[in-house]
């Protein structure tokens, strides 16, 4: 190995040299990509956890889109005011790029769906209701329909 270096002038020398600290360059950028891309899918992975802990304590009946009594409603809905609240969070996460393009279109159409549901929509605006000044990333989703990716606000 040495006889070949040795064999080389300056510039051939220089050109290995720049060549291997290009490619030690490349290297550590691509592990930093993969470590971001790590960190937001635990990230992400987070959010659902904490979306499926707040969903397991809401009643199956309001999941599978069956209305609750007014004494089931107001029983639950601290739980209700989570999911508002998580759903809410989701959408601000997103309008600053913290989750990806596909994992918000699953959350997206999860909420879609939750709120089309009959126990949502009535605990939604009761709490909506009683605090008008809050949840505003929420209100101007569903304005949309649901239609408007965060991202793109100002």
């Amino acid at each position: 190995m040495i006889e070949f270096f040795s064999s080389l002038d300056i510039d051939q020398v220089n050109a290995i040299f720049n060549g291997a600290m290009a490619l030690g360059a490349i290297l550590i950028l691509q592990q930093i990509s993969l470590a971001e891309k790590q960190a937001r899918t635990k990230f992400e992975d987070t959010i659902n956890k904490e979306y499926r802990e707040i969903i397991h304590q809401i009643p199956a009946r309001a999941l599978l889109g069956e209305p609750l009594t007014e004494n089931e409603l107001h029983e639950h809905l601290d739980e209700f005011l989570y999911y508002v609240d998580l759903s809410n969070e989701q959408i601000f996460l997103r309008s600053l790029n913290r989750v990806r393009k596909t994992t918000w279109r699953e959350l997206n159409d999860g909420m879609r769906s939750n709120f089309q549901r009959p126990a949502f929509k009535h605990a939604s605006h009761i709490i909506k209701s009683k605090s008008s000044s809050d949840f505003n990333e929420l209100r101007r989703l569903e304005e949309s329909d649901f239609r408007e990716d965060p991202k793109k606000w100002k």
